[in-house]
């Protein structure tokens, strides 16, 4: 496989270097097996899968199907070329300041992708080996984690997004499409015509990195794609669409998408990331291929949805990237004072924890408007939770402790905003409320939990001048002195790593903040 550039091949040597990657060779159905053995696998912290033996596809154009590539935080590290001791904070800092440096794509003249050119009546979706990821599916699922790539009429800027999408023919894919979505607003600039789309199948996983994360409308996913692999995205002109994809894909479907409701067809169900079985369907825009390109013997890259306790998935991942884009946009927004940032994995992003350095009243209340006020919120920020310096975001008790001792819903430290748009997809919403024909999104009410320390209160001598009581904590000196001693008190067990020496003491926190 080439190593010479970023792709799907050079990424699966990654990945078979660190042990993160195992070949299925034994035969598998792409009716729900294939879907069942990545979900135990991804709850078990296994390695990535390729699967080379597919009933019914032995012999077809394409016969391996590539999933969970991203599927846990080594992998995660991997991808962005960093050692594996780094920590889900030190991740997303990395990734905000990565994505404050885009790099540009670079456009050649061919690339893998045009090894094999099909067209007319040779097109058959059919060939390629879609699973049907879940028992509750309405059919064969080949947009899963793909890239979905569109282009902004007035500015001319590329959309890539992972949009799922079902085939009801060897030339038509269903897709769901949300009109406050990258995708729907360009879908806009093209009524009543149709709209060129490409969908990129397999390449360097980057790719569904990106794509499944809710960047600004004014960054280009190739950009973000460049940052995280220090190079240009080489793209290449598409056959019959006016776009560009990567040159090194390995499979590309080109075709256009009619805003006509006449031409809609069902589409669904499908167990999307809730985690619940979503049990109706409903008419979306349908996508006729034009044209398909692939490499020579190509690997169709997947993945299975619905996240619950205990059973994370690839999606799952992605709020590294979502968390660092949110981190970025509060800045962008002039909120100050941001010091981490955590996209909850089990909930997608629909919950998230903002840690900030308490500047003035309301700080926390402009945190949540300004994530609320988002073309992202239509997935992400049902919930925002804010704290402060001395609760680490990534550890459950420490939210818990907050959420029980510094908020008071009577106080005001509880705030409900709403009706919203929000996710259609959460099964908390009525469903009468979910009609994306009628509404274009669903229906949510946000609410705000503030854990930051409340001002209201003077400041009081016994708390040493503080507007709140101050963390029991054990003085540095003496916590120094325990430390030297520990081995001649015999208790048997390694004493207090660095960081909980700190969380101890709290005695670096206590000198840029002193409210501890």
């Amino acid at each position: 496989m080439s190593t010479h550039t970023p792709d799907l091949r050079s990424w699966l040597a990654t990945l078979d270097r660190a042990g993160e990657l195992h070949h299925v060779t034994a035969a598998v159905d792409w009716d729900q097996e294939i879907g069942a053995i990545a979900r135990v696998a991804l709850s078990l912290n296994g390695p990535a899968l390729l699967f080379s033996n597919i009933i019914g596809h032995e012999n077809t154009r394409c016969t391996k199907l590539f999933t969970s590539g991203i599927g846990n935080r080594r992998r995660i590290q991997l991808m962005l070329g960093l050692s594996g001791d780094y920590t889900d904070a030190e991740i997303v800092r990395h990734l905000k300041d990565v994505f404050k440096n885009p790099i540009a794509p670079r456009v050649v003249e061919t690339g893998p992708v045009k090894q094999n050119i099909v067209a007319g009546d040779d097109i058959d979706l059919w060939q390629f080996p879609a699973p049907r990821w879940h028992a509750s599916d309405g059919g064969r699922y080949i947009d899963t984690f793909c890239g979905v790539v569109t282009e902004d009429k007035v500015t001319g800027r590329d959309n890539i997004g992972v949009y799922r999408g079902m085939i009801v023919d060897r030339d038509r894919i269903v897709k769901l499409l949300a009109t406050t979505q990258g995708w729907g607003g360009h879908l806009e600039q093209y009524k009543p015509e149709p709209m060129p789309v490409a969908v990129v199948y397999g390449w360097h996983d980057a790719l569904p990195f990106c794509a499944g994360s809710p960047f600004p409308k004014d960054v280009c996913e190739w950009d973000m794609m460049g940052a995280i692999l220090g190079r240009p995205v080489d793209l290449v002109a598409c056959e019959t669409v006016p776009l560009h994809v990567p040159a090194s894909a390995e499979i590309v479907v080109e075709g256009f998408l009619d805003p006509d409701p006449a031409s809609y067809a069902e589409e669904g169900p499908f167990a999307e990331y809730p985690g619940f079985v979503d049990g109706h369907a409903a008419p979306t825009p349908v996508l006729r291929i034009t044209r398909i390109t692939h490499r020579d013997d190509p690997v169709l890259r997947g993945s299975l949805e619905g996240m619950r306790p205990g059973f994370l998935v690839e999606d799952s991942m992605l709020n590294y990237a979502r968390s660092a884009i949110a981190w970025n946009v509060l800045e962008a927004q002039g909120v100050r004072g941001v010091t981490d940032v955590w996209m909850t994995q089990v909930s997608n992003g629909t919950n998230i924890v903002v840690q900030i350095r308490k500047g003035y009243r309301g700080h926390a209340q402009q945190v949540a408007a300004a994530l609320w006020g988002t073309s992202g919120s239509i997935w992400f920020y049902k919930n925002v939770m804010v704290v402060e310096e001395d609760i680490d975001i990534h550890d459950p008790q420490a939210l818990d402790w907050a959420m029980a001792y510094r908020v008071n819903a009577g106080q005001g430290d509880i705030c409900v905003y709403g009706p919203t748009m929000g996710s259609p997809l959460d099964p908390s919403t009525p469903y009468q409320r979910t009609n994306m024909a009628k509404y274009g999104s669903g229906e949510w009410h946000r609410v705000l939990i503030d854990a930051t320390r409340s001002w209201d209160n003077d400041p009081r001598p016994e708390w040493g001048g503080r507007h709140y009581p101050p963390v029991n904590k054990i003085a540095p000196e003496l916590e120094a002195r325990i430390a030297a001693r520990w081995q001649e008190y015999g208790i048997g067990i390694p004493y207090l790593d660095d960081a909980r020496r700190e969380l101890l003491t709290m005695e670096k926190l206590s000198r840029r903040f002193p409210d501890v």
